[in-house]
């Protein structure tokens, strides 16, 4: 069921969810958090229909804030809220409220946002595209116990990592990292099972691949031991090398779909590592609501000793500044267990839903 309110409040779209309910025979319980979305009208389709398969897995309320911003002087002053409500069908497996706010009500947004959370549930703020700097600062950010960004959809990637260290605070996370969780697992576990030290390491990938740069900056971090970044033709990140003392330990994707591990002393495998769409990675990041430290302090890492190499004259050249996650970790840093590697851990999660 779709309902269009035009020239609306807060107040009637809550009273329009609750008639559509009724009219359906759908009661509010069972939804387990607010998924708040801001984005443009460009995206939005993308978006709400990433959310609304994710919501199979976690019943949720969706808002999506739409920003509509008149180049008119006199449009920008008049204020104006429209609304879509969808429930049912339409819906995924929660409710829909879409909102297109314009003229001045485009700056309280979270004005118009707040009546319409789920009383005593969870709210998560997802930006798709177009996040701002400082995410806990934002005013529909600071809504949120959990905040999604994604800095592979920013226009220097690798770049944006540096804001996101900057004004990190707990809750931030980024869909790139959630990309390299498969990895993370199975390199852990590769570890788990040798039982021996690396000494060095190398991610390969694409460039300006803000995953890749994550996974060399969370080796780095964890192993304390230089990670070298090379360029591949992709698509995304496509192996990594851990050497050590009885031979490398290899994780090899280069079709975007499988991969081979190799260990020393072991024969080759073939691992399922396929690279998962949007909607995939946003029910990874709805299974927990705590803060992500390991997220945290692979990126303060990483992005500081980025930022200290860049500084150096002598490391001026674009190829060798992708060391600079970890050049010189090892005497900077004490190697932290590979049991650590793995690492998000179990959380309480709003769904019990399994991946």
């Amino acid at each position: 069921m779709k309902i269009d309110l035009t020239e609306t409040t807060s107040s009637k779209i809550n009273s329009a969810l609750v008639q559509a309910r009724r009219d359906i025979g759908t009661p509010a319980i069972g939804m387990v958090l607010t998924l708040v979305i801001v984005t443009d009208e460009e995206n939005a389709y993308d978006a709400l229909k990433s959310a609304n398969d994710a919501s199979h897995e976690h019943p949720s309320r969706i808002i999506v804030v739409i920003k509509r911003v008149s180049r008119s002087p006199r449009s920008r002053r008049d204020a104006r809220l429209d609304a879509e409500v969808r429930v049912g069908a339409d819906a995924g497996s929660g409710e829909t409220v879409v909102l297109r706010l314009h003229g001045e009500l485009v700056n309280h947004a979270q004005s118009v946002v707040l009546p319409l959370l789920l009383p005593d549930a969870p709210v998560v703020v997802w930006w798709p595209e177009g996040a701002p700097a400082d995410l806990a600062g934002d005013p529909l950010g600071a809504l949120g116990q959990r905040r999604i960004t994604d800095t592979y959809s920013c226009e220097e990637p690798t770049g944006a990592l540096g804001e996101r260290a900057a004004t990190y605070a707990p809750g931030d996370t980024d869909l790139s990292w959630t990309r390299i969780t498969p990895w993370r697992s199975m390199l852990a576990a590769a570890l788990d099972q040798q039982a021996v030290k690396v000494t060095s390491a190398i991610v390969e990938g694409e460039d300006e691949n803000p995953s890749c740069e994550l996974l060399a900056m969370w080796l780095a971090d964890r192993l304390a031991v230089p990670v070298r970044r090379t360029l591949s033709s992709g698509p995304g990140l496509t192996a990594v090398r851990l050497e050590t003392k009885d031979g490398e330990i290899v994780l090899d994707r280069a079709d975007g779909l499988l991969a081979t591990l190799s260990m020393p002393g072991q024969p080759d495998r073939a691992v399922a590592l396929k690279r998962r769409d949007t909607a995939e990675l946003l029910a990874e990041e709805l299974r927990r609501l705590d803060p992500d430290n390991t997220y945290a302090e692979a990126l303060k890492f990483g992005v500081a000793k980025l930022e200290q190499v860049k500084a150096e004259p002598a490391k001026s050249a674009k190829s060798e500044a992708k060391l600079a996650p970890a050049e010189e970790a090892a005497s900077q840093q004490e190697a932290k267990p590979a049991a650590k590697a793995a690492g998000k851990k179990a959380a309480p999660a709003p769904s019990e839903a399994k991946q």
